[in-house]
């Protein structure tokens, strides 16, 4: 596993369409603060965070938020980054109070989103590799970042949260990237700016995102913290007043990198940290089989992913890594090529039930609830999945498309509809407005179910995949070795 900040890749980003134009006159007007206030609208926030919340909640089936720790002092959030915006999103989501965010530039000023983001207080970064393109010349790039690390670090020092990805791009692989420098050094400013207004110090809060799989619809995430690493103001003689006048002033080097490696070594604890997705979906297997040796089957994604990390923990030496991990590799990819898991396992042999019943219970709820869920979400589902498909920013972005379409439905789509209907049915008055409270109540409430009966037909699309699986000549390969892998548990 990659578990050092020197074996990491640092691999810069593939620039998209989007990326690659810059809007000078929108990143100019953007609102920022340099005085600790945040830069977002309070009442907006609070619409946000519902929209979120409905994001979130259509595009993951199940989900395990453990509390965030106490702290008095803001904090940076920093997270491994491969599902696009879906991960700053859960964030947001996984914690109680006002974040300050920071990302590329054209998710600042591009239609819509823009318009959401910039009233969310976010702030713009010109990146390297769009500097090396041509997308920014230096000295603006350099201003624009800069004011974007002052209005962050002013925000950390005043008991904001703020978000972060430390390797700078979501990506599609199973560990970290190498980390850039940017969270470590707006950390360290804010704890000098917090020591000299008399300010809690701010810390670095490490959180594992954890999806069963990144870029499905209705998967399961598990959001977990690793305890707040705290940041002390640099000893470096009237930096806190240069910084308080809205002079952007590097903190010391060695600092830097030290904190940097410090949030590596944490997050690498809380992310799967393996060579590959082959690799890491092995050791879930073994987690499973392990389990069930033992006659208590992992109940929920949180046990496995727990499970999994005692797996990767006990591979100590190099003989026990090769006599289990050969054949769990290959029995794990016999499951995925089926689009199976451990799950799919009694003891060690495949459940060869069909779900019948779920089936008929998925048809009769989506049947059921399609007068209502067509036509007032029907369309962006659709388009969310046709462009989620087809992006030029890898798998990683795949779910993002998903999660914009659940966010901004109720906005662009739904409110319009209940307000035509209520006026329809009533003249303008308070009376037409409750009823398109209910009416948007209604539709939410119509996807809910809808959304269970598409998760009833997925278990049991799911059965006949297991039950042809388990009939087929690479079922019972499967089978063999999941039994040489229970007589090996012995080495973990």
């Amino acid at each position: 596993p990659v578990s050092d900040m020197q074996d990491a890749p640092d691999i810069e980003p593939e620039l998209s369409s989007g990326a690659m134009k810059l809007r000078r006159k929108k990143l100019d007007n953007l609102p920022w603060d340099h005085t600790g206030r945040h830069p977002g609208n309070p009442y907006f926030w609070k619409i946000i965070l519902i929209m979120i919340g409905i994001g979130l909640r259509y595009i993951f089936r199940t989900s395990h938020y453990e509390k965030i720790p106490d702290f008095k002092g803001g904090r940076v959030l920093c997270s491994m980054h491969n599902n696009g915006l879906v991960d700053p999103a859960t964030l947001v989501r996984s914690q109680d109070r006002r974040i300050i965010s920071m990302g590329r530039h054209d998710l600042m000023t591009m239609p819509l989103i823009g318009w959401f983001t910039r009233r969310m207080g976010s702030q713009p970064v010109i990146r390297k590799s769009e500097i090396e393109k041509g997308v920014s010349d230096v000295e603006y790039a350099r201003k624009i970042n800069d004011r974007t690390l002052l209005t962050m670090t002013n925000c950390i020092a005043s008991g904001y949260n703020a978000l972060a990805m430390p390797e700078g791009k979501s990506h599609e692989d199973s560990h970290l990237h190498r980390f850039k420098t940017g969270p470590m050094r707006f950390v360290l400013n804010a704890a000098s700016i917090a020591k000299h207004r008399g300010l809690p110090n701010p810390a670095l809060q490490p959180v594992g995102l954890h999806f069963r799989c990144y870029h499905w619809f209705r998967t399961d995430i598990f959001v977990e913290f690793q305890e707040p690493i705290p940041v002390l103001a640099p000893e470096v003689s009237g930096a806190p007043e240069r910084l308080s006048s809205g002079i952007w002033e590097e903190p010391p080097t060695d600092q830097v990198h030290n904190l940097r490696d410090t949030l590596f070594s944490s997050l690498s604890e809380v992310t799967p940290a393996s060579p590959d997705w082959e690799t890491y979906r092995a050791w879930h297997l073994i987690g499973h089989i392990k389990a069930n040796n033992s006659n208590s089957q992992l109940k929920s994604f949180k046990d496995e992913v727990l499970a999994a990390r005692e797996v990767r923990d006990a591979m100590l030496d190099g003989q026990t890594t090769k006599v289990l991990m050969s054949p769990a590799v290959e029995a794990a990819q016999i499951l995925n090529d089926n689009q199976l898991d451990g799950r799919a396992l009694t003891g060690i042999r495949l459940d060869s039930k069909i779900a019948w019943t779920k089936a008929a219970i998925g048809i009769f709820l989506m049947i059921l609830m399609s007068p209502i869920t067509l036509p007032s979400t029907g369309i962006q589902a659709f388009l969310a999945w046709y462009f989620g498909d087809r992006t030029d920013e890898g798998i990683d972005a795949r779910t993002t498309y998903h999660f914009l379409a659940a966010m901004f439905s109720p906005i662009l789509f739904w409110l319009p509809m209940a307000l035509v209907t209520a006026f329809l049915m009533h003249p303008p008055s308070l009376l037409s407005i409750v009823t398109a409270m209910l009416i948007l109540l209604v539709i939410h409430i119509s996807n809910l179910v809808f959304l269970f009966g598409y998760d009833c037909w997925s278990d049991f699309s799911t059965s006949r995949r297991r039950a042809k699986l388990a009939s087929s000549d690479r079922g019972k390969r499967l089978e063999e070795l999941i039994s040489d892998l229970k007589t090996n548990l012995n080495l973990l």
